[in-house]
Order: structure tokens, then C-alpha cells, then sequence
């Protein structure tokens, strides 16, 4: 069994990681790599400080933390006490709101995280809303084997890595405090409730 990011998100196909065929959890693993190499090919738009590339566009508040290497796009907003590290991309458009942190994520246009979130090792559609004090954790830290495997079409896909967020199709929906745990799959216009839990681990 296979999981193509492009069925989730349909920007990946035009996103500077479209060649990246691979699992979505190999892409997250990578991310740092993935997204410093994306750098040198950015347009003029943007202002690269080190290896971190931000868009001319984009507002970074004050008391923001952003380790590269991190593309920050055209009208994002990254807010006071976001924390941005482990290779991070944001599309266009996208909030990284107050308080929030990003590890090691990739954000598609128009995707927000409202404030007080947790998003580890994950690739988040467009139009992705992520509400307050929800979280996607991306490790095990419950079980002795800490290897993340997914409930998935009736088997099981087996990662091979020990840190997977969640892969989020365009459009869906997270309510405020629910927990995404490590290892998820979820189809475009997904609708999570709020204090819901969403465990894909197969029992």
C-alpha cells in the first residue's frame, strides 16, 4: 500500500517538493534537507538570512522563534511566541498563530494554526484549520516500541520511522483541543470535533 501526498494536497504537485515520490512520513523525516534545498531556487521575493528564506510580504512579530531552515511564503503571518524548527515550509497565506509550534511541518496555502498548537512531522493541505489548543502529536511516547504503524484501507502500513505526525488533506478541519495522535491519515474536508481524539494506531 502507497500514499500519495498529491491525492491529499493538490498544491504539492506545484510545490518546490513535487519530485519528493516517496511516503509522507520519509518527506517529513527529510524536511530539513527538503526544505534547504528548495532555498537557492526561491525568487527574488524573498529574503534569505542564513537558512531561513522569508517572502517580502510575510510578518514576522516580535518574541517569533525561527530556527532554519524554514521558507516562510507571500502573506504568511507568523505570530508572537510561534516557534518554527526542524525544517519548516509555508505556502502562502498561512498563520502560525501566537504560542504555536512547528517541528519539522509543511503548510499549503491558506492553512492556519490558531494558537497554543502542537504540529510535529506533518504535511497540512490547503485551507487547513487547526483551532485552539488542538495538537498533532508525532511520537509514541506510550508504547515500548515507539515504531509508528497506521490503521490504513484495511491493513497496515508500517512507517519505519519513529516520528509521523499526521498527513491533513485540503480543507479539513480541526477542533479546538482535539489530539491527532502520532500516525494519521486523514481525507480532504475532514471535520475533527473539538476534544476529540484521533488514534489511527491498529489494536
Amino acid at each position: 500500500m502507497s500514499v500519495e501526498i498529491a491525492a491529499f494536497v493538490a498544491r504539492w504537485a506545484a510545490s518546490p517538493f513535487a519530485g519528493l515520490e516517496t511516503a509522507p512520513w520519509l518527506v517529513t523525516q527529510g524536511a530539513e534537507g527538503h526544505v534547504a534545498a528548495a532555498i537557492p531556487g526561491l525568487t527574488a521575493d524573498y529574503v534569505v538570512n542564513g537558512d531561513v528564506a522569508l517572502h517580502r510580504s510575510a510578518i514576522v512579530e516580535p518574541g517569533a522563534v525561527l530556527k532554519g531552515p524554514a521558507i516562510i511564503g507571500p502573506r504568511c503571518l507568523v505570530a508572537a511566541g510561534a516557534y518554527l524548527r526542524g525544517g519548516v515550509f509555508l505556502d502562502g497565506d498561512c498563520i502560525v498563530g501566537p504560542n504555536a509550534e512547528l517541528k519539522s511541518s509543511f503548510m499549503f496555502k491558506g492553512a492556519k494554526l490558531a494558537h497554543l498548537n502542537f504540529v510535529g512531522d506533518s504535511i497540512l493541505g490547503a485551507g487547513v484549520n487547526i483551532e485552539a489548543g488542538a495538537a498533532i502529536a508525532n511520537y509514541r511516547n506510550e508504547l515500548e516500541d515507539k515504531a509508528i504503524r497506521i490503521a490504513w484501507r484495511g491493513g497496515v502500513l508500517e512507517t519505519g520511522v519513529k516520528k509521523f505526525g499526521a498527513l491533513l488533506g485540503d480543507e479539513t478541519r480541526v477542533g479546538a483541543n482535539a489530539v491527532i495522535a502520532p500516525g494519521a491519515i486523514l481525507a480532504r474536508k475532514t471535520r475533527v470535533p473539538r476534544l476529540a481524539l484521533v488514534d489511527q494506531y491498529p489494536h
